[in-house]
């Protein structure tokens, strides 16, 4: 009995505490690394080895992409992720307008579509590309998101951080889902896309971004809207689409365009022909380049299927599971018992308790043994 208690201690202590999480487990490539490209020592570039070139990435075997004067692209499939061919794919530029996929696939779950907004002052007067918002509560969600989807309304997007409970807030979600996804190349400075010092993302990254985009019903509505509706002080105005691809691509979809002088111009789009979706994105390129959009993307559906990939676009980082510690288990309904002894008591206590009772027991019979004596002793009358 002496050792029982300690023994069953160090059992319950074993079965209730578990295993402790492992403090190095996370997922590869966690967060951005320093340099290009993006990954990290264990595994290298994310999506691939051979999408860490700075040139072009192509399939052998098969026709060259075309020529774009893009000085980075990557062409995928969007069903199965496969990157078909690429250049500098993560290769760090200014995103301009681009970034607001990001922003729209951060805040469209977060955000009620009916929600009455009133942009402030500071929205209203937000630089370049802007769908003239005033500040009174005209509009709602949901005509933001397309005002800032079509006609790439900088207004809209500080009007919707408002909405989403600050600039800072809306920053900090923004990166966050960009780590979701693994695009560790992207950092949002705006949620506009305005130029500024540490802002940066890559065709990879715009790709992953596009391709979670597609999956989300109201994200795809707003990319490949040609013409909406927008509140007006009295009534209404037309906006119009600035993806000149939905006027004049068969199967185009969206997504969106971006040009700043700093940044040039970059593109994410995406088009579907017979049942299958091809993702184009450029970044900065210094002319025209829907024509140069329009091949990449037929290439693509000559391509996919019938060559090997050149990489992958990575899956989106799966919700950590909970370790054994993190949360009490259930109380499960138990019988009554008395309350459990401290470890002292465990290992003292029932051999005291059998000693104070053999005692009290010893002492009774002895007692009782030495009365019956003495009665039988005294002498007769």
């Amino acid at each position: 009995m002496r050792h029982v208690a300690p023994v069953g201690v160090l059992l319950a202590a074993s079965t209730f505490l578990g295993v402790p999480a492992h403090a190095g487990d996370r997922p590869a490539g966690d967060g951005p690394v320093g340099g290009r490209p993006a990954g990290n020592a264990d595994n290298g570039p994310i999506g691939g080895a051979a999408l860490g070139r700075r040139g072009l990435v192509a399939p052998t075997g098969t026709k060259a992409p075309p020529k774009t004067a893009a000085k980075s692209y990557v062409i995928a499939d969007a069903e199965t992720g496969q990157v078909l061919a690429a250049k500098d794919p993560h290769g760090r530029y200014l995103p301009a307008s681009t970034l607001k996929t990001l922003t729209a696939l951060t805040l469209i779950p977060k955000l009620d579509k009916t929600k009455k907004v009133r942009p402030s002052s500071r929205a209203v007067n937000e630089e370049g590309s802007a769908v003239g918002l005033v500040s009174k509560p005209l509009y709602t969600v949901d005509d933001l998101f397309k005002a800032l989807m079509l006609v790439s309304g900088n207004d809209c997007a500080m009007a919707l951080a408002e909405a989403n409970g600050g600039l800072d807030k809306t920053l900090r979600d923004m990166n966050a889902e960009a780590k979701r996804l693994q695009a560790f190349d992207t950092v949002a400075k705006t949620p506009s896309g305005l130029d500024k010092p540490g802002q940066s993302s890559s065709a990879y990254d715009l790709a992953l971004i596009a391709r979670a985009g597609l999956a989300n019903r109201d994200f795809q509505r707003y990319t490949s809207t040609k013409i909406g509706k927008f509140p007006a002080p009295k009534g209404y105005y037309e906006i119009g689409n600035h993806n000149k691809l939905l006027w004049r691509y068969k199967g185009m979809i969206g997504v969106k365009n971006g040009w700043t002088s700093k940044a040039l111009g970059s593109f994410v789009g995406a088009a579907r022909r017979n049942g299958h979706t091809v993702i184009v994105t450029i970044m900065r390129h210094d002319g025209y380049f829907w024509d140069e959009v329009a091949d990449l993307l037929d290439w693509g559906f000559a391509a996919r299927g019938r060559t090997t990939p050149v990489g992958q676009l990575v899956d989106p980082v799966p919700e950590a599971a909970p370790t054994p510690t993190a949360q009490a288990p259930a109380p499960v309904a138990r019988p009554a018992t008395p309350p459990a002894a401290a470890p002292d008591e465990q290992r003292q206590g029932p051999s005291v308790a059998l000693y104070v009772i053999g005692a009290a027991l010893l002492g009774g019979v002895v007692w009782l043994v030495y009365g019956l004596r003495r009665r039988f002793r005294k002498p007769a009358p």
